[in-house]
């Protein structure tokens, strides 16, 4: 049996006793609320991308409901992982063990997001993946009790690359960060670049948080690439840009190429810097109805717009809830067998779940527009294409998660 009928085969089984679990004649919660941890860089270089924001996301799904779902209270908690695995898995297990948190989202630093899904496997609770984006949470470190939502390395690599390299990008030079998110961008780039026909021709890692990238961007002008892929995230992809700019590299005839930009390092940098700048996402907030209705929501209670972390966070409590609706519990199995069986509305998109429990549906390429092209605040973005579901991430054949594996 080929390995896609053996995951469909395994997906359907695992689906099946997981609904099969002892669900209550009435509708129960374990302690009458179903508690929500937004868990995330509170104070650091990520605080912009996710932060308060994706709070903030969360309390809006929440309100979608009432602040009520299948008789209980929602309630949002939040806490800072300060970008340490130790310090996330720490708090996971005080939420899950001491405070009744039934679920918790987001995570971005992908190292913490590995360590809190280990905690979640461990004592069987729900692992919203909304921010953590390196490819093995869904890969090698998948778990029965977590669904991947947000836009993962493989997504917001292997597409860019590509059509970096089909429009004449032949030669690379990566600057990543060095940590897990980064080496997978660094693996998934060089992979995508060598399949398109382009070449990377140097590479170098620098520690989260880098506040002088000189060094490295000398190295970078020195390897004669056209092209500097940024593999980083947060403060140190605005830097890194900033820098390059700085130095000349981009009126030298380099393109720089983000494999991590989010709405908020455009703002940062502004369209002057940003202009021209490729990258893959799947949120925009100017991109249909639905997106505008979500982001005005968002800025009405923020004053800015959601980057694509905020509305995953959104869109995947959303879910959540939904699915604690219909089953009327807030027991793990059978709220993940509903959330894993059913649709994920994803802003005019309906996403679906492979057996892995990563969501799939199409991406986007996006260009930042020039100073002269936007019309309004926060007019940032061009479409370039639409990615479809099955280029945009890895394919499930490739994918090792061990769920996978099992008869």
């Amino acid at each position: 049996m080929a390995l896609r009928q053996k995951a469909a085969a395994f997906a359907a089984s695992v689906t099946l006793t997981l609904m099969l679990t002892v669900v209550p004649a009435k509708a129960q919660l374990s302690d009458g609320v179903v508690r929500i941890g937004i868990l995330n860089d509170q104070s650091g270089p990520y605080q912009d991308l996710a932060g308060p924001g994706s709070v903030v996301a969360a309390q809006l799904a929440a309100e979608d409901f009432g602040g009520k779902v299948a008789g209980g209270k929602i309630e949002i908690v939040s806490a800072d992982h300060q970008n340490k695995p130790d310090v996330g898995a720490a708090i996971a297990r005080r939420w899950f063990d001491e405070q009744a948190v039934d679920a918790i989202a987001d995570v971005p630093t992908s190292s913490v997001a590995i360590a809190v899904q280990g905690v979640a496997r461990e004592k069987h609770r729900i692992f919203l993946i909304s921010g953590g984006s390196v490819t093995d949470l869904s890969g090698k470190y998948c778990s029965p009790y977590g669904i991947q939502t947000a836009d993962d390395t493989y997504a917001y690599t292997s597409g860019t690359a590509r059509a970096v390299v089909q429009n004449g990008g032949k030669t690379w030079f990566l600057l990543v960060a060095d940590y897990a998110a980064g080496h997978a961008v660094e693996a998934q780039a060089r992979a995508a670049i060598e399949k398109a026909g382009g070449q990377v021709v140097g590479s170098v890692r620098h520690p989260q948080g880098t506040a002088d990238f000189a060094a490295y961007l000398l190295q970078a002008e020195a390897s004669g690439a056209q092209v500097i892929g940024l593999g980083n995230y947060g403060n140190d992809t605005i830097n890194s840009i900033k820098q390059s700019i700085e130095f000349g590299l981009t009126a030298k005839g380099r393109k720089l190429v983000s494999f991590g930009m989010f709405i908020s390092d455009v703002h940062a940098l502004g369209l002057k810097n940003a202009a021209g700048l490729q990258f893959a996402e799947g949120f925009y907030w100017n991109q249909n109805d639905a997106t505008r209705a979500f982001a005005k929501r968002f800025e009405a209670r923020t004053g800015k717009m959601p980057t694509r972390q905020q509305a995953t966070t959104y869109a995947t409590v959303v879910h959540y809830l939904k699915s604690i609706a219909a089953t009327g519990t807030d027991a793990a199995e059978p709220v993940m067998a509903r959330m894993r069986g059913t649709t994920m509305a994803y802003f005019g998109q309906d996403g679906r779940f492979r057996p892995d429990g990563r969501l799939v549906r199409d991406d986007y390429l996006w260009e930042v527009k020039t100073p002269a092209e936007s019309t309004a605040p926060w007019d940032y973005y061009k479409l370039v294409r639409v990615i479809p579901a099955s280029e945009a991430w890895l394919p499930i054949e490739e994918s090792a998660c061990p769920l996978l594996t099992k008869p």
